[in-house]
């Protein structure tokens, strides 16, 4: 795993308006980032292989390539002052090759930890922080092995890549196994993957973090829930005691601090029956489970990561309102838009897409509301997100974390 080095960072310190910040993807978050940043003075360039994509549709410029494309990326970094990025699947040693031409306030090392999933467990757990269980695996025979360690229910995913379940197999009796020996055996290959023992949660979470390089500030834990493998609602904040609310700040504080964050950062949890607080995965940008705190909050994630990679104070994030945040996927679409004359509390967010795919993230809606259990029913109500329906998991309340014996103590 790599090291952390204060000479792949890159700090800014109090990037000016007027300046030019980089962005290396153009969907939906490039394109809040993007609006963030013109508010505070800065102008925007994207690189993206689609022509007028999100975030082109609002920034000053746009490079046409793919993000790997070595000479498309040394064109942003010329344009730019600083570089920054939407989505970790970006390639670390092109940005290091420009490293002489703008600066990269998230360094590569925070890509390089969270681009591998044996890394980022290995990281995390360095840090004091308790995962899943989990074991490297590379081919049948190790995989095998694994399960007889950490045994059924466990989850195979990849290495490297992936997101909303995709390169991800729930492994829950011999018959699974035998699926994944089969795609083997059909030329599917066995890739580079991690075997990780079942979490029995209560519910998913997550808790956002965000840093210009020494300072860091974190916003409140939040409720998430997955349908199909998506995420479909973000409730904030999340339903959890004090003591389990202390323990991810406290987490998310040391993650920052490890990785000397500059940017925002976003800490998927599980919280356990008993109380416990679980890292799942971290992404090395804003998040879709941070969207409320565009209304919700003093300060939104994307201005905290623009701020950040600038090199600009930060001060603590305040929930202004509690709030429930649901996506609008293709298949939503329409529903949704022929219901926004008759919802004046929905904050409805488009993202500007030219083609509207099933399952595609589109755009949101933000619900500020006092009391959100309400909220998500009447949302639910309107109908729009039926198809999602099947896919519910009952909410459990965790209990209180267990007191620390004397001997732990």
């Amino acid at each position: 795993m790599p090291s952390l080095s204060e000479e792949t960072h890159g700090a800014v310190s109090m990037l000016q308006p007027g300046a030019t910040i980089g962005i290396i993807g153009g969907g939906q978050l490039g394109r809040m980032m993007a609006l963030s940043a013109k508010y505070m003075g800065f102008r925007i360039g994207v690189l993206d292989p689609t022509p007028d994509c999100p975030t082109a549709q609002v920034a000053d410029f746009q490079v046409v390539g793919e993000y790997d494309d070595k000479t498309a990326i040394h064109d942003l970094a010329e344009k730019s002052d600083v570089l920054t990025y939407e989505f970790e699947n970006v390639d670390a040693e092109s940005i290091d090759e420009v490293r002489h031409l703008v600066a990269a306030p998230q360094g590569t090392d925070l890509l390089r930890v969270t681009q591998d999933r044996i890394n980022e467990k290995t990281f995390i757990n360095q840090h004091g922080i308790e995962t899943a269980p989990w074991r490297e695996v590379n081919d049948f025979d190790e995989l095998e092995a694994a399960i007889d360690e950490l045994h059924y229910p466990c989850v195979l995913k990849t290495r490297s890549g992936g997101y909303d379940g995709h390169g991800q197999h729930v492994l829950k009796n011999d018959s699974d196994l035998e699926k994944i020996r089969a795609r083997g055996d059909r030329g599917g290959g066995f890739p580079p993957s991690i075997l990780e023992g079942f979490v029995d949660f209560a519910f998913e979470a997550s808790i956002l973090v965000s840093g210009n390089g020494k300072d860091y500030v974190t916003f409140p834990i939040v409720r998430n829930d997955h349908r199909n493998n998506i995420l479909h609602m973000t409730i904030a904040p999340a339903e959890v005691s004090p003591a389990i609310a202390k323990t991810a700040h406290e987490m998310a504080l040391a993650l920052a601090k490890g990785f000397e964050l500059a940017g925002t950062l976003a800490i998927e949890l599980f919280v356990t029956k008993d109380g416990r607080v679980i890292v799942n995965e971290l992404a090395p940008r804003p998040h879709n489970s941070g969207h409320y705190t565009i209304e919700a909050c003093s300060i939104d994630q994307f201005d905290a990561h623009i701020r950040g990679i600038a090199g600009w104070p930060l001060i603590q994030p305040k929930l202004l309102s509690p709030a429930v945040m649901v996506n609008v996927l293709g298949q939503h679409v329409s529903p949704t838009r022929a219901q926004i004359a008759e919802h004046p509390e929905w904050n409805v967010h488009d993202y500007g897409k030219a083609q509207v795919r099933h399952n595609r993230k589109m755009g949101h809606i933000t619900v500020l509301t006092d009391d959100t259990a309400r909220t998500v029913a009447e949302l639910e109500a309107t109908g729009c997100w039926d198809d999602l329906k099947p896919y519910a998991r009952p909410f459990v309340q965790p209990s209180e974390p267990a007191a620390p014996s004397a001997q732990e103590a």
